[in-house]
């Protein structure tokens, strides 16, 4: 008899299983991005979020539509905005990390991924197509990961609410 496609069972889904281990890895990454910047004062309060957005502008990593909003609004307001990138990237690995508003946080998550693409990896004018893929790989990966969140059940084993679940009906 085959199996079905979705077990009643996730402990013996091994996709359930499987994105559940994506999500906490990826929860893990975002908890070390994010926490020194909140540890740390050197990205949100010395210059560290400035310096990687003027690396973006002169290297000429942002893409020609997010240079001006780059230059004309997130620098004028970078040090806000460093808090929300670092508190946002620790919030974002504590939830998937621990399996609490996982399509909240992969919702956010997306758009950082997608603003951060197309602030950084723009591969020039003059590239072959191949080349925007390859040069956003450390992006576009994250954001995948994240739409896979948002349309799987990720939570579903190894997280809190699965925990109390289980525990609250034994």
């Amino acid at each position: 008899m085959p199996q079905p496609i979705v077990s009643i069972h996730p402990k013996s889904d091994p996709n359930a299983l499987a994105l559940a281990a994506l999500r906490i890895g990826v929860g893990i990454f975002f908890l070390i991005f994010g926490q020194y910047k909140v540890l740390g004062t050197q990205f949100t309060l010395h210059g560290g979020f400035q310096f990687w957005i003027n690396r973006f502008l002169d290297q000429g990593g942002a893409y020609p539509f997010m240079a001006p909003v780059l230059r004309n609004f997130v620098l004028p307001h970078a040090t806000p905005i460093a808090f929300l990138v670092a508190y946002g990237e620790f919030a974002i690995g504590l939830a998937l990390t621990f399996g609490i508003l996982v399509r909240a946080a992969s919702a956010g998550g997306l758009v950082f991924m997608l603003t951060i693409l197309f602030s950084s990896d723009y591969p020039g004018a003059t590239a072959p197509m191949w080349q925007f893929f390859g040069a956003s790989l450390s992006h576009s990966v994250f954001a995948l990961c994240f739409v896979a969140f948002l349309l799987g059940r990720s939570a579903q084993m190894w997280s809190v609410p699965a925990w109390r679940a289980q525990h609250s009906n034994s």
